[in-house]
Order: structure tokens, then sequence, then C-alpha cells
């Protein structure tokens, strides 16, 4: 099978998943993400807005801001992205996202956690996503800055074989409804 197909397969199945139960699936995810930025006493935190078939992270940024923890969105540029700091008013911007106004101010470069949506993942834990290729480019050059990454989905759509690329950006810890998955390090 190929990413390709792959993405096809997962997409299709994250659709039909999105139409059940979907509240309860996120709240699970969102519990367990919230308990291991605790743990990790993260205060500098990359989230993304999400998609209709993407965990709902809403509630968790209301609760991150009121612990004062700073916090980060991507801000579409071409093929790529940079972070933002979040703030109020969002725009809706290319593919439906919301998105903060342009921020030219300048960011500690230094990040505790990224939290990024997937729609699948192979055997490697490297990130099938919407095919953009989006975030691959952002963490080639940010990945040395960011101390975890964590991937998050409503289901965990898995391939027990390769279908990524080496360029694919690869999770530290995977939160599904159905629990956390945590990788040592590739060596």
């Amino acid at each position: 099978m190929n990413k390709q197909c792959f993405r096809a397969g997962c997409l299709k199945r994250l659709r039909r998943i999105s139409s059940l139960g979907v509240y309860k699936k996120d709240k699970q995810v969102l519990l367990a993400l919230y308990g291991v930025i605790r743990e990790m006493n993260a205060q500098q935190i990359m989230l993304y807005l999400p998609l209709k078939s993407e965990v709902n992270l809403t509630p968790l940024i209301k609760q991150l801001r009121r612990e004062k923890r700073t916090l980060y969105v991507p801000f579409m540029e071409g093929k790529s992205f940079r972070v933002v700091k979040y703030r109020y008013p969002l725009e809706k911007k290319s593919f439906g996202i919301r998105e903060p106004k342009n921020s030219k101010k300048y960011r500690n470069r230094k990040l505790d956690v990224a939290i990024v949506p997937i729609v699948g993942v192979d055997v490697t834990q490297r990130r099938i996503g919407f095919g953009k290729g989006m975030y691959d480019r952002f963490f080639e050059k940010e990945r040395q800055y960011i101390d975890k990454i964590i991937f998050v989905a409503r289901t965990l759509c898995y391939s027990p074989t390769v279908v990524t690329d080496d360029y694919d950006v690869r999770a530290d810890t995977i939160i599904v409804p159905e629990g956390i998955c945590t990788f040592l390090p590739p060596k």
C-alpha cells in the first residue's frame, strides 16, 4: 500500500468516525493531552485551530489561556507556515482554517510541546496528514527548537508497514480516545 491509498482510507474512516460521538472522543483526548501538558509543565505550546474532522482543541485552548501559558498557532505562508502567538480576533483563511492576524513580533523559538493533528501513522510513528506537506516543511526547519511532538486524532488509523517518507514528522507521543502511546526516540 502506498501513502496516497492509505491516506484516502484513513480520511474515509475519519469522516465516518467524526459523525459519531465526537464530543466524547474529543473530551477523552483533551483530558489525556492536558494531563501530559501539566506533567511536563509546558509553558510554550504550539497548537492548531481545528477543522471539523480534527480533535476540537477549543476547550483546551481556553483552559491553557486561563493558566497564562503562551500559545502559538500556525500562520499559513505559501507552502508552509510559521507560528504566531494565539490571539483574537481569528479570521477564516485558506482551507477554512481560522488564524490570528499576521504578527511579526519576535517569538521565543523554544517550544515545550507541539500538538499536531494526524490522519494516520505508520509503524515508524511518522505522520500522514492531509497531503499538503505544511507540517513537514515547518518541522524540517524548527524541529531542534521543539522538545516534544504530540499527535492527536479521534481514532488511530495505523499502517503496520512503512508508507511514509523520511521527511515526514515523527511523534514522541500519540493521543487518541483509547489512550496514550509513547515512543522511544529512534536510534
